[in-house]
């Protein structure tokens, strides 16, 4: 997918059509972009690379399937957990599905924040028991297998978010890289090479959107 560099789209949601700042066409089932016909009729509304996000995810039929994961340490400070429920809530409000660790923590705190705004969170526990998972999981797979799920999470993601640090935290993120994924970090996330910093929660939601929607990585 070709990236939008303006961040400003068109929708014509009766039609179920989205065109970029170029003037090319969304294509919802390939998931691309192509040059749209001169002069496209139609009732289009401005919106911003998270609306267009939203469209994807709740109204356009073809949504991106994969959860977003979201990873961070158990041990987690105020500001990281802050970080992590507004992350949670606002991939929740654009349709995204939410996967992470399941247990406490960072972990929670985005389960939380999704489950807020009635968005589906998945826990990969690395134990064997679903009962350990925290309260705001919407659904819980006891892998049993340990910090080896801390690859199942990354390979499955279509894109991680880091949201400060530990060990756990570190492997994932490197194993994120190392699957070729997009990495998001915020809030002492871990500096590793091709990791995207931000500071904001709405940066790295942004962030998602567009790659989401543009396939544009930025890294």
């Amino acid at each position: 997918m070709a990236a939008n560099t303006s961040g400003t789209f068109r929708l014509d949601r009766a039609a179920g059509s989205l065109l970029d700042a170029q003037g090319r066409r969304y294509d919802r089932e390939a998931g691309t972009w192509h040059p749209a016909r001169e002069g496209a009729a139609g009732t289009f509304e401005s919106v911003d690379t998270i609306g267009a996000a939203t469209w994807l995810q709740r109204e356009s039929g073809c949504p991106r399937r994969a959860p977003v994961g979201v990873i961070g340490p158990r041990e987690a400070t105020a500001p990281q957990l802050a970080a992590a429920e507004a992350i949670g809530n606002g991939l929740a409000a654009m349709g995204f599905v939410v996967i992470c660790g399941g247990r406490g923590g960072v972990m929670e705190a985005v389960c939380k924040g999704a489950a807020t705004a009635g968005g589906i969170t998945i826990g990969l526990l690395p134990d064997p028991d679903d009962s350990l998972a925290n309260r705001h999981v919407r659904i819980a797979i006891a892998t049993g297998i340990g910090e080896a799920r801390n690859a199942l999470i990354a390979r499955a993601a279509l894109c991680l978010m880091a949201v400060g640090n530990s060990f756990g935290t570190l492997s994932e993120v490197a194993l994120g890289r190392q699957f070729g994924k997009l990495v998001i970090g915020l809030e002492g996330a871990p500096r590793v090479n091709g990791v995207r910093h931000v500071q904001w929660p709405h940066e790295a939601l942004e962030a998602v959107a567009r790659f989401a929607v543009t396939g544009a990585r930025d890294d």
